[in-house]
Parts: C-alpha cells; structure tokens; sequence
C-alpha cells in the first residue's frame, strides 16, 4: 500500500487533538487525525469530563428534591432513583456530542483514521489498520491514563478507576474512594447523593492538592456535612476483592470493607508505545514529552500537547495548545498563556481557580492584598438558596495586578471566566472593582471581592 500523504498527522483524537485537526483545515493544511476509538472526544468526553457532569447534574437534582424543594413550598412526595434511566442519558449525551465531533472533521475534509498511530522516524506514522502515513508536521496528543498503584488489584467491576465509577450497574452500599482530589471528590459526591457511603482516603495531610488551602478547607468541610468521610495522611498498601467485599489496607490504619473501590490517585501520561523513541522525541523522568516554548519536541517537526505534555492536565488547556501549535506551525504566530488557565471542581457547591494561590505567593516571595466575599451577602445567592461560599482575590501589592482568584460556591465555573480574561488583559482589582456588574446576580460577588482588596467592600 502507497503511503499516504498530509501536511500534518494528529496521533490522538482528543479534546486537544481534534480541535487541532479543525484548525489546521481552516487554514489549508492537509491534515490526518489518528485515534483507538470510533468516538473521537478522547477521555474528555466518552468516559471523563462530560458523562461524569451528566451524573453529577442528575445526583444533584434529587438531593435538591430531597432536602431543598421544600423550602421553596414544593414538597415531593415519593422520589424514586432509576439508575438505568441515568446511565442512558449520560449515554445519549456522549454519543451527541461525539457525533458532532465526527461531523465537524468530517465538514472540515479532516481524513479520520481508528486505529493506534505510531511514531516510525522520517515523518511517518504506522497506523495499526496497516495504513502509513506521511508528513512534515506530527502533533502527538495522546493523553494520559488513570495512575495504577502497587498492591491494588483492578478487576474492572468491583475495584477500578474512574471508568468504572461512570457505569456501576447498581449503588454501592459503600464506596472507597483512593484519592482525594477533584475526579474522586466529583465521582465520590454522584454516588453519596446517590445512597452510598462514601470514604475518601488521601495519601497528604489535606484534601484537593494544589488548590488554594483556605479554599480546600471550606470545601471539606462542606462536603463533610454532605455525608463524605474524610482520612487523610492515609497511604494505601493494597485493595483486594475477598468474597463480597473489597478490602482496603492501609498503614497503620484498620482494614476497611467496602461493596466497591474507586482509585483516583491522579492520571499519569499515555506515552508507552506509541514510537516516541523511534523518532528521537525525549521524555522527562516522569514520561512527559519534553516541548519547547512552542511545543516542539527534540525530534524535529514533531510537537506535543496536552495531557502528555505535563503541565495542568484540563481538556481546554489541551484545546489550546492545539491551537497554538498549529498556528505555530502555519505562521509562527500562536499563543497560549498558562498562567491564566482556569480550573474547576463540579462538585456542589462548585469550586474553581485561575492564578496562583496564596501558598504559591508565600513560597516565591511575593507581597500581595486579598480581598473576598462570601456568597450569603448577595442578594441572588441569597434567592436561589446557594449561600454557601465566597470568592477570594489576590493582587500583587505593589502593581495591583490580579494574581489569583479562588473561588467555592454555585457556578464558581462559569464566574471564573469574568477572573480569567480579566487577567489575561493585565487587569488591576480596581479595574475589575470599577466594572458596574447587573443587579441581583452572582457576578457581583466577584465586584465585592475586588473592592475588598482596597478595603472598600460595600456589603461585607
């Protein structure tokens, strides 16, 4: 078979990859995308970020049946779970929006290829359909896997990682969560919510790594009063199926039972097997694809992004870098800041961030003023019942520049974005203070948070 060639190969068809496909095509690159699954999306979107959203929509939909409902006058008398009934919607949904996805690259005269792609030198990718394909320009998006851990026997049912968390056929009667940042605080709420008891077990000495402390601390206890269990500084030496019961050990600690077990001890990069050797690309001692400022890798006309390239492993940012690494490629012109790239927790209420944290700012030396706002004093807040939380500003204390913005509270995701582009232009909180926000919504927790850096709050 002749080969087949393209002015740029994708190997991996994920959130950063297939956004990349379609911006290559829009500015007339011949371009091949390569992924295992006949659903291009990548984990993102068939068993990651999207369907745990979808569960998690409708967990929190019957708790606020159950227990809130009433308090706006409506009282429900008999609630019933259908959990198959959920399992197909968080179904339905993934096949729309993979679906979409094929018609976009379809549309875009993106040529698709289901396979694994890999990496043979001299600008060539072997597909494992017995297709090769060449071109000046490879962009490697592959990804990243769940992290195994010693002494943890997966079995796929009973003991598994996040995938299986997203199809339990039934709710546990109580569940072991090994992990206790955002993918084990998000899965372990759905199936909380759902009747489960639900145990988290966190190797450090807090929960949520990485995010702003304060922020981390409110969080857990939220979540505590939600029915989670909490133990940290737990290290885990293995987890085993005996009998009907999974088995849990860890150090110094009782054995603990459980129905099932979830581990989410992180996600490390899928780049095993895919000809990275072969073709002069180097790995850093963590098996991340070592990138220069334009994710250009030590072989020449291969790049990387995403996930298995380090850095915050989030869909948008891999999203970005693909941008970016085409535009590169086609004019020398793309960009991405890192620095601005915001995170956020979909557990209720949600938690999100963009910026440094307040531990960061200590450790590099930095002076800075913070200013915050609790969601109870908005009036909006207020009228939806979602009183809970506040929203944290951190500016330099010289400059006034924004730094860092925290946030825990109802559609702390979606307010995060006013945070985001306002750093992104360099924006001061007295810019962002002097910015008249609509009345009543939650937006104006942010304004608060931002008049509160100068002391001038006017509802706290």
């Amino acid at each position: 078979m002749a080969d087949q060639k393209f002015d740029l190969i994708i190997v991996g068809g994920g959130p950063g990859g297939y956004v990349a496909a379609i911006r290559a095509a829009q500015l007339g690159l011949k371009t091949a995308v390569i992924d295992e699954n006949p659903q291009f999306g990548g984990t993102c979107l068939r068993v990651g970020c999207i369907p745990s959203k979808a569960l998690l929509e409708s967990s929190h939909l019957l708790v606020e049946a159950r227990d809130h409902m009433v308090e706006h006058g409506i009282t429900a008398t008999k609630l019933t779970v259908d959990l198959s009934a959920m399992m197909k919607r968080k179904s339905k949904i993934v096949d729309t929006l993979t679906g979409g996805i094929n018609m976009l690259l379809k549309r875009n005269k993106v040529t698709t290829y289901v396979g694994r792609g890999k990496l043979a030198g001299n600008g060539q990718v072997v597909v494992s359909t017995g297709d090769t394909l060449v071109a000046a320009n490879i962009i490697v998006a592959t990804g990243s896997v769940p992290m195994r851990l010693p002494g943890i026997e997966f079995d796929g049912e009973f003991i598994g990682d996040s995938t299986t968390a997203l199809s339990y056929p039934n709710v546990p009667k109580s569940l072991v969560v090994i992990g206790g940042g955002y993918i084990g605080l998000e899965l372990g709420s759905v199936w909380s919510r759902l009747g489960s008891k639900v145990i988290i077990l966190e190797g450090m000495d807090h929960v949520l790594p990485g995010l702003d402390q304060e922020i981390a601390r409110t969080a857990k206890r939220t979540f505590e009063k939600q029915g989670l269990e909490f133990h940290t500084s737990m290290w885990v030496e293995s987890a085993k199926r005996e009998g009907n019961n999974c088995v849990v050990k860890c150090k110094d600690a009782a054995p603990i039972q459980c129905d099932r077990v979830l581990v989410s001890a992180g996600r490390v990069p899928n780049t095993a097997d895919v000809g990275l050797k072969e073709a002069g690309v180097e790995l850093d001692q963590r098996g991340f694809i070592s990138v220069n400022q334009h994710l250009a890798t030590t072989a020449p006309g291969v790049f990387a992004i995403g996930d298995c390239i380090g850095g915050a492993m989030l869909a948008h940012k891999a999203s970005e870098e693909g941008i970016a690494c085409v535009e590169w490629i086609v004019n020398g012109a793309g960009h991405v800041n890192h620095d601005t790239i915001p995170a956020v927790v979909y557990t209720h209420p949600e938690i999100a961030m963009v910026g440094k944290t307040e531990e960061q700012l200590k450790a590099e030396g930095i002076s800075y003023r913070k200013g915050s706002c609790p969601f109870g004093a908005n009036g909006r807040a207020r009228a939806m019942g979602e009183a809970e939380g506040k929203i944290k500003i951190l500016a330099d204390a010289q400059s006034d520049r924004i730094v860092g913005v925290h946030a825990i509270g109802a559609r702390a995701g979606d307010l995060i974005a006013e945070a985001a582009v306002a750093m992104n232009f360099g924006a001061s909180s007295e810019d962002l203070a002097r910015c008249c926000h609509a009345h009543p919504t939650l937006s104006e927790i942010m304004q608060e948070a931002a008049l509160a850096v100068d002391g001038r709050a006017i509802h706290t």
